[in-house]
């Protein structure tokens, strides 16, 4: 920020009211209802199998009970882009139609910013977007008739072309990049933006020339980089070249139309993997709308967990994912590859091979949109297509031949992740291996599992461990702070009223004492994000500090988001607790007096302990009933 001051913080309070944290993050992930007013989701921070994600829109905020970050949707887009806070506001707000203004440490205003020194992130996706908008203009030139060419010959007009940002890279060395350093980017950001790159001359060359390109958009739909398609013979460079690793363009994570697809992929609970551009826009073109592919790299880890996320793939949501193969050793090779990585859905995977080695475009070209259709809707499990890929191998006539293909998959059933299908797979191989029964291949994937048999059986059943009064004590106090955060304006008097020292929770104790430092509850203004600021403000306990969040977003053990009888009740019991405390500490105090020898002493415990049991049984009664709900 320096030379242009620091961002008003009203306007920091606008970009957040204006930003709906629900909308920012469903961009990343699917999101459903988790009662409480909250939504969950699998954590786009960490691999897991059951959404432990949780945003709250009323109060602006998320919290991942897995990995534990969490924050206001500023942090968000932070933690997801990898922006500084400056960054993030800046982006927000031009999302949200926000007018930033500076000052500096005086507040006084300051001028416009230099947009020479935005942040690194939004250098790089201005540069990415303007190159995309050159090669599209160039798609036009006599030049690019070749490019024009190759999409004609594979169906798609100059409209599809339009629609999905075509464009073509013209000759000569350094067109782009000529163009670009004329719009003010730097040398160094168009390298660092894998624009350009440095000649053997020294001098500053476009990556691409002559060639066919795609503009590769991430989940948000920004432009972070291109695959280019060779065109001339005398093209010495490899059939697709596409952006190398850059601070926007990671390989690894990069699902080509996965912005144009995201939607739909969580609304159908589907997903089709392709293998190239053009088998991608082919697919759309025909209504398979949930097609991606991967760019310039295998279908990997990190392409899986991207899915999983808008699939909700986890054991309550089950999606399903469909890979498109061509049917050569090639693509026979693939969904063996594949297989073993298929493990990480929980969904159902399935392959969808065209008989004669026809990609979807060429499907497309061959017999029109409904071939497309088709061929995804004849899919086939995953696991029966590498079943009888490997099979094909062995000579099932012989018994040899069939021991040996037993062997080798059984060992691919025992990986199946869901179990109830393992027995249907075994009779279908031992169908397909001509044994007149499953039992030979139960058999091996019992050895294989060390499951079956009596295990499991006559099991003790476990006993649930008892609560003492310290865990029921601490559960209060949990309820009672996330009340304090999440709906001050009603807990407010009844939970100012218990002192922090009343807790037995240390960092809940440290909350307690943050919200009356704060000005208590009842005094507090603001809410959410903002009233979540001003407590790890005065929050002096590092621990309690990373728990806020979370006690921010949990939803309370209530049927609806602030309902006043509920936390009424809660706060009744959190001041019983206390109360029941203190009559046992003055009986035992009264246990220590003499009532002779200090008898007006021993009146006033006396005192002290009727007006304390009175003010239990009164809030007893206030709690009856109100914790069920």
């Amino acid at each position: 920020m320096a030379g242009r001051g620091r961002i008003r913080a009203a306007d920091i309070a606008l970009v957040r009211e204006r930003s709906k944290i629900d909308e920012i993050v469903g961009e990343h992930l699917q999101l459903k209802r988790a009662g409480g007013g909250s939504l969950k989701g699998l954590c786009p921070f960490h691999d897991e199998k059951s959404p432990s994600f949780q945003v709250t829109p009323t109060r602006n905020l998320y919290h991942c009970f897995g990995c534990g970050v969490g924050g206001d949707v500023i942090s968000f887009v932070q933690n997801i882009d990898h922006l500084s806070f400056s960054e993030a506001v800046e982006l927000l707000a031009g999302r949200a139609n926000v007018e930033l203004h500076y000052e500096d440490d005086s507040g006084r205003a300051t001028g416009a910013p230099d947009r020479a020194n935005v942040g690194q992130r939004a250098r790089l996706v201005a540069a990415n977007t303007a190159a995309a908008a050159f090669f599209a203009e160039q798609l036009g030139t006599p030049e690019a008739a070749p490019a024009r060419q190759f999409l004609a010959e594979r169906g798609f007009d100059r409209q599809v072309a339009l629609d999905f940002g075509c464009g073509f890279a013209p000759g000569g060395w350094d067109a782009l990049t000529r163009h670009l350093r004329a719009k003010g980017f730097a040398q160094a950001e168009l390298v660092t933006g894998g624009l350009a790159k440095e000649s053997s001359r020294g001098t500053l060359i476009d990556r691409f020339h002559r060639r066919l390109v795609w503009p590769i958009r991430d989940i948000t739909g920004d432009v972070i980089g291109f695959g280019a398609r060779k065109l001339m013979d005398d093209d010495p460079g490899p059939k697709y070249l596409n952006t190398p690793e850059t601070p926007l363009y990671k390989k690894s994570t990069v699902l080509y139309g996965i912005e144009r697809a995201k939607r739909d992929i969580a609304k159908r609970h589907q997903a089709v993997v392709v293998e190239g551009y053009t088998d991608v826009m082919a697919c759309h073109l025909a209504g398979v709308t949930t097609a991606v592919a991967s760019c310039g790299t295998a279908f990997g880890g990190e392409h899986i967990s991207v899915l999983r996320r808008l699939l909700m793939d986890q054991d309550e949501f089950r999606g399903e994912v469909v890979y498109t193969f061509d049917g050569d050793a090639a693509g026979q090779a693939a969904a063996m590859k594949t297989f073993a990585e298929d493990q990480r859905f929980v969904g159902q995977t399935f392959v969808a091979v065209e008989p004669n080695g026809h990609d979807p475009c060429e499907l497309r070209q061959e017999h029109g949109d409904a071939a497309v259709r088709d061929l995804v809707a004849r899919r086939s499990p995953l696991i029966e297509f590498v079943l009888k890929t490997t099979l094909a191998g062995y000579d099932l006539d012989t018994v040899e031949g069939r021991v040996a293909a037993l062997e080798k998959t059984a060992p691919l059933l025992a990986q199946i992740k869901d179990h109830a299908l393992r027995p249907a797979y075994a009779r279908r191989l031992a169908g397909l291996l001509g044994l007149p029964d499953e039992s030979d291949v139960m058999e091996r994937l019992r050895r294989l599992t060390g499951e079956g048999g009596d295990a499991g059986r006559g099991r003790p059943r476990a006993r649930m461990p008892q609560k003492s009064p310290d865990d029921v004590a601490v559960e209060i106090e949990r309820e009672a702070v996330k009340a304090a955060l999440q709906v001050p304006e009603i807990a407010g008097p009844s939970f100012d009223a218990v002192p922090p020292d009343a807790y037995t929770d240390p960092d809940y104790a440290a909350v307690a004492a943050a919200v009356a430092a704060a000005g208590g509850a009842a005094g507090t203004t603001v809410t959410g994000a903002a009233w979540l600021e001003q407590l790890t403000a005065h929050c002096s306990r590092e621990s309690a500090r990373a728990q806020l969040t979370a006690l921010a977003v949990e939803p309370m053990r209530t049927v609806g988001e602030g309902d006043a009888h509920y936390v009424n009740a809660l706060m009744a019991r959190l001041q019983e607790i206390y109360t029941v405390r203190q009559i046992a500490a003055v009986k035992g105090k009264l246990q220590r007096m003499n009532p002779v020898e200090s008898s007006d002493a021993y009146m006033k415990a006396f005192k002290q302990l009727m007006d304390l049991e009175q003010l239990a049984i009164s809030l007893r009664k206030r709690a009856t009933g109100g914790l069920t709900p």
